[in-house]
């Protein structure tokens, strides 16, 4: 489907308390009509959406592209008009999208085209000004210290998905608390170091403080090696380093110490204040897989080692820098199918960053849907676009099925002049259709853990609540969501979660994470012996001997 962001976002994104269900009930069978090619009745009740709505730009845009579908250009370029006006601006997105193809000859479409540009570059001197975006010095004059935090803390206190959090910890006492600090930094470092301390506190995932690229390089090195906190204690995972495993570093040392301290104090001490997390499983995967041992490229750590046969030893661990970490540790492919015995399939769904992972899915299906049973593999996944995960799911259901509610803050000026409350403006859940060319009626598992995060967990959401299955394995980070980017001084910048997503019926998975129906933890036993445990508890539950799960 060529359906670009502007239609998989609901077109209730403007709605209010009056005549809410309108527009959300037109767009929802528009949608249906869309997704059947019934391109002309799916322009009548997009046209009809937005009449109902006429602040909505999504509704109008979805309009014109059901009406270039359906061959009227007229109605196509009155409605895209139309949405321009409302407040669409992406052209970028109209040009690659397939479905106003149709259009592009037309000599309105360059005018239209023009007026988006315009109207972005309007909302650009607005919101996303070029004066944050200084240069990188290795000390930033304190001025642009002071417009960073500012920036920050304004983007947080009127976008944040969360305003109660912001009330408990009296957002504006923070900032102050936080200005001396600033003023202080003694370099862009440090500086930097400072607003994802304070980030951390908002203990959201979804909002982070990524400093520029020179303080990476310089201050958050990482050694050739992966760890994992299991039952506790801090296991090696994979060692990349040629020299570090002829020195005995293998998969399946504990780290019990870094540079004389207990592994679990150094961790507290160097790591937790700066990672901002959304539950406690995603910290701890931030401090003990993604962030561990991480610091300045020119120290190499001394860790205190117990190997897998019990002998106790020491070694340094070079950092490197991103390049050459990335060269030797790439990222695993975004799909991968095997056929396990008794007609299993599994399939790895590594990232939906992109559409691959999708695409490779239904280009395998055939061979897929051979299988007796289906497992699916998301426990890597760091998410992406939700729809990639959608378009999957699609072909294990026999009907349509509810994605993700979801809210955000609705600010108006004037009603807090008047005394009124915030309120937030209410999504209802997305709906998708089955895939009419590519079925699997067998049975279905998900697996999960604490590195599912964001799309994945939507993934896992929606299949959920499909009831299509058994989720096995561990929690889900418990963080998905609309992070809003912007610009930082000296090459920096932020991003602040504006929506917050529930289960359709209005359930918490933010925060909490998506709970699997059979819960199964790896154990240091198992990860020594390279067993899979989660899987191998999968294919029990299929009714199939635990073989070949060894990794």
């Amino acid at each position: 489907m060529s359906r670009p962001i502007w239609r998989i976002v609901p077109a209730v994104l403007a709605v209010t308390a009056l005549g809410a269900q309108a527009p959300a009930q037109l767009t929802k069978e528009a949608d249906q009509a869309y997704g059947e090619k019934r391109f002309a009745q799916a322009g009548v009740l997009y046209s009809r959406a937005f009449e109902a709505d006429a602040s909505n730009p999504a509704a109008a845009y979805n309009a014109a592209c059901a009406w270039a579908l359906a061959g009227d250009r007229e109605a196509a370029f009155r409605f895209l008009a139309s949405a321009v006006e409302a407040g669409f601006t992406d052209a970028d997105n109209a040009v690659k999208d397939a479905d106003l193809a149709a259009l592009h000859a037309d000599a309105r479409w360059s005018g239209l085209l023009e007026r988006m540009h315009a109207r972005s570059a309007r909302e650009a001197a607005l919101w996303d000004s070029p004066a944050f975006r200084t240069a990188y010095r290795d000390q930033l004059p304190e001025d642009e210290r002071i417009a960073g935090l500012s920036r920050f803390w304004s983007e947080v206190k009127f976008g944040f998905a969360d305003p109660d959090r912001l009330a408990t910890l009296d957002w504006d006492a923070l900032y102050l608390q936080y200005l001396p600090r600033v003023r202080a930094a003694a370099s862009t470092a440090g500086y930097y170091r400072v607003l994802m301390e304070l980030c951390a506190r908002l203990q959201d995932g979804h909002t982070n403080v990524y400093p520029p690229g020179a303080v990476v390089e310089a201050t958050l090195a990482r050694p050739l090696l992966r760890t994992r906190l299991v039952e506790g204690r801090v296991l090696v995972t994979g060692v990349y380093d040629p020299g570090l495993q002829a020195e005995g570093l293998l998969p399946g040392t504990e780290i019990v110490a870094v540079d004389g301290q207990p592994v679990k104090a150094y961790a507290q001490a160097n790591l937790a204040p700066w990672q901002s997390a959304s539950t406690p499983q995603d910290l701890e995967t931030r401090i003990y897989t993604f962030t561990f041992l991480a610091g300045p490229l020119t120290e190499s750590p001394l860790l205190g080692c117990v190997g897998p046969s019990g002998k106790p030893f020491s070694l340094r661990v070079p950092r490197v820098d991103d390049a050459t970490w990335r060269k030797a540790v790439p990222p695993p492919a975004p799909f991968t199918f095997r056929m396990l015995a008794g007609g299993v399939a599994l399939v790895a769904l590594n990232t939906f960053g992109d559409d691959t992972a999708a695409n490779q899915f239904l280009a395998a299906f055939p061979e897929i849907a051979r299988a007796r049973a289906l497992i699916l593999d998301v426990r890597a996944n760091g998410g992406g676009n939700s729809g990639v995960g959608h378009r999957i799911l699609a072909t294990l259901a026999d009907r349509p099925f509810a994605t993700n509610a979801w809210s955000t803050r609705q600010y108006n000026p004037a009603f807090r002049a008047w005394g009124r409350p915030t309120g937030r403006y209410r999504g209802e859940p997305g709906s998708v259709l089955p895939d009419s060319a590519h079925h699997f009626a067998g049975p279905v598992i998900v697996l999960t853990g604490p590195g599912t995060y964001s799309a994945a967990e939507d993934f896992a959401v929606a299949f959920d609540a499909m009831k299509r299955g058994l989720i096995v394995g561990e929690p889900t980070g418990g963080s998905t969501g609309q992070p809003l980017f912007f610009w930082l001084p000296g090459g920096g910048s932020a991003r602040v979660c504006t929506k917050r997503d529930t289960y359709p019926d209005g359930r918490a998975f933010v925060g909490v994470g998506v709970q699997p129906g059979r819960l199964v933890r790896p154990t240091v036993a198992d990860l020594r012996a390279a067993r899979d445990t989660v899987l191998e508890a999968a294919l029990a539950q299929l009714g199939e001997a635990p073989v070949s799960t060894r990794r």
